[in-house]
């Protein structure tokens, strides 16, 4: 579904990918691990098509086709979504307007009527233990790390993509939260992609992955399965660049 191939990256003439190679089939979650600076981040924002980042050389395929060829927004119509490591606020913008606005934008002749968007919205609330008054709060503003976090899976079920790129989305969260958001990811994979970026292993004792990426300085430089996060969870990276 997602193909990267030799993937290089630079931001003003800094390059930060160095030939990254990367394929993500459908039901699929791949996690990719690396100190900060390392990478990780860019990936995620290059793939949505941030304008920040140049391209050099490589390649990236969505379902076949190069997406050097699509703007951002029909990324999301196509199916991609991203979870932003530090979500921003839009006061004076409220949750539920929000949502509503985004779903009807990416889910276009196939968005749901209003009566079927609340019933949708209520059940994916719901499992996110996520009260009502919620939809009356400027989006992001003044929410706790969590509360922006379950926001981001809110959003995300609602727009139902086939490839999620999930950006640290555990930082910020509680034990009870780390759950409840762990949840609504794993309630995605059967039927999409995930990519998902995190510095510690918590969040995979709760989602599973098929494969763990540990990224250095813009490489790929080792791929294992959840065995790995775990190794590198007690022994850090030193191991690994030794």
């Amino acid at each position: 579904m997602l193909s990267i191939e030799n993937l290089h990256v630079s931001v003003d003439d800094t390059e930060i990918l160095r030939g990254v190679s990367l394929r993500i089939n459908l039901g699929e979650v791949h996690a990719v691990m690396g100190r900060n600076g390392s990478g990780k981040s860019t990936l995620a924002n290059v793939i949505m098509g941030h304008p920040a980042y140049e391209i050099t050389s490589g390649d990236i395929k969505f379902k076949g086709t190069p997406l050097k060829e699509m703007e951002v927004f029909e990324r999301a119509r196509a199916g991609m979504f991203l979870s932003f490591q530090y979500p921003s606020s839009i006061p004076g913008v409220q949750v539920g307007t929000f949502l509503r606005k985004s779903v009807s934008a990416v889910r276009g002749d196939e968005a749901p009527t209003a009566r079927e968007f609340r019933k949708e919205l209520k059940s994916h609330m719901d499992a996110l233990e996520m009260d009502k008054s919620f939809l009356a709060r400027y989006v992001n503003d003044g929410f706790s790390g969590g509360e922006k976090k379950r926001l981001e899976i809110l959003q995300m079920l609602l727009l139902n993509p086939t490839l999620a790129l999930l950006d640290e989305t555990d930082s910020g969260l509680d034990i009870d939260a780390l759950r409840v958001v762990a949840e609504g990811i794993n309630s995605i994979t059967p039927r999409a992609g995930c990519l998902l970026i995190t510095h510690y292993q918590r969040l995979l004792d709760h989602v599973k992955p098929d494969y763990v990426h540990v990224m250095i300085d813009g490489k790929i430089v080792k791929t294992g399965g959840a065995d790995l996060a775990v190794k590198l969870e007690a022994q850090g990276y030193d191991w690994i660049e030794a």
